[in-house]
């Protein structure tokens, strides 16, 4: 990709892209401009909101103006890397963590009126200049204005902070490093409002930088066996490989995989978000060397004489190899809830968006990766996870295609994208019957600026 080129959408990007199905065009970008560095964008699980992380502060936009309302700064010392919104919060509240460079994480709280005021979403979706939450108004008095509080500071990592997560019921908070330790910390407040946090873990295990934790979406059929504890983890790490923890019977919490494939180091993990309902959640994992890897868990039923189980390789990893040779390192993907598709993104400043087709597809934008063959980890043992063989959709009716239905090149300029998620749309150019329903994408980038992408 040539830096001279103009900055904006281009709807192809080789002659592959003839078939593909999908075209992602530009919305207009979440104003103001940031004009530096922004690392992350995080939508709220329920509300339109969007979380950035960029330098010393985090940039709340809404995503029904598209328009920034909040800026929360001060609590840091160094850049923030990560953001992330707590769940299940009573009305009127928001709570989020930031994990900064500095080695700390800090929680913020906002809390709106108590006495019967105006739902917060439409509070917030309002968006205008008299009701931005901390927007900083000359009139101090305006009771219409809310701050963002900075309440705690959660130490104990010796470096800097690169990823933070809730886990769904929002009970626990997961943080990782640069110092290749994870911590667990629980939520031990008596009230919503309590903010007393305390260690519950300190993981050790991988030997290098950990990139990235994921915790396991509380889906339905997850637990349908009894077999799972309630939250499991997943971290990636420099390490190349990516490690499955969860809580055993002592109350301890321990790795129970070790998923190894990748050649280099693995930049982050994703879960399915709405699996098949007979299936544990897929997890998503991306890499320096320039692959996505789908991993399932490998369930056996409870006599282990199931047909040709014997014949089976017991642990196998899923490549979701040929990627694109226009994607190179630092890739960054999310999977999206709603249509099952995955989008990629990288520092060539391409993005690729994929979807699972049936292994008789033959169209020749398909990438090959094996699905419910291949397994991941038995999360309830210690399970050390080996490679398999990749097979072609001739040799396994089990494997699974995915097709390239969509990329586009030069996304933000010469700038490197840092980061790519799904969220829904509330913005005015969305139909008013699909606000809160159709699904958008979001890049965010070196330029400072977060993207929106419409997939049509």
């Amino acid at each position: 990709m040539s830096n001279t080129e103009p900055e904006g959408p281009a709807t192809t990007t080789s002659p592959a892209q003839a078939n593909h199905s999908l075209t992602l065009t530009a919305l207009p970008t979440l104003k103001p401009d940031l004009y530096e560095r922004a690392w992350a964008s995080i939508p709220h699980p329920t509300l339109p909101l969007l979380a950035t992380a960029h330098q010393k502060a985090v940039t709340v936009f809404s995503l029904s103006s598209l328009t920034s309302h909040s800026t929360l700064t001060g609590g840091h010392t160094r850049s923030v890397r990560s953001v992330a919104w707590k769940p299940n919060l009573g009305p009127q509240k928001l709570c989020l963590v930031s994990g900064s460079f500095d080695s700390t994480a800090g929680l913020w709280r906002w809390e709106g009126p108590s006495d019967g005021g105006a739902n917060l979403e439409t509070e917030v979706t309002a968006a205008t200049s008299t009701n931005r939450l901390g927007a900083g108004s000359d009139d101090d008095d305006d009771e219409g204005e809310k701050d963002w509080e900075f309440t705690l500071v959660l130490e104990g990592h010796d470096s800097e902070v690169k990823s933070v997560v809730f886990s769904p019921s929002g009970q626990y908070l997961a943080t990782c490093s640069r110092d290749k330790s994870v911590w667990i910390w629980e939520d031990v407040g008596v009230t919503e409002a309590d903010d007393e946090w305390e260690t519950v873990a300190v993981l050790n295990e991988h030997e290098g930088d950990v990139k990235a934790v994921a915790w396991c979406p509380d889906t339905p059929n997850r637990n349908d066996r009894g077999r799972y504890s309630s939250d499991v983890l997943a971290s990636a790490s420099y390490d190349d490989t990516v490690r499955i923890w969860r809580e055993d019977g002592d109350g301890e919490w321990v790795c129970v995989a070790v998923l190894e494939g990748h050649a280099g180091t693995v930049w982050g993990v994703q879960w399915e978000q709405n699996p098949r309902h007979d299936r544990f959640p897929r997890l998503l994992t991306w890499s320096a060397d320039g692959t996505i890897r789908v991993w399932t868990l490998h369930e056996e039923s409870d006599d282990g004489d199931e047909e040709g189980a014997q014949d089976r390789p017991q642990h196998a990893w899923g490549g979701l190899g040929g990627i694109p040779n226009t994607m190179r390192r630092s890739l960054k993907e999310e999977w999206s809830a709603e249509s099952g598709l995955v989008a990629s993104t990288g520092s060539d400043g391409v993005v690729a968006v994929y979807r699972e087709a049936d292994g008789n597809n033959n169209n020749n934008n398909n990438v090959h990766a094996t699905t419910d063959a291949e397994a991941a980890a038995e999360l309830d043992g210690d399970v050390h996870m080996t490679n398999g063989q990749t097979t072609s959709a001739a040799e396994s009716p089990s494997s699974s295609l995915w097709n390239i239905v969509a990329t586009t090149s030069n996304a933000h300029g010469p700038y490197e994208i840092n980061h790519v998620t799904w969220c829904k749309r509330f913005d005015s150019g969305c139909p008013p019957e699909r606000r809160g329903v159709e699904e958008m994408l979001v890049t965010t980038g070196d330029d400072g600026i977060v993207r929106p992408w419409q997939l049509s």
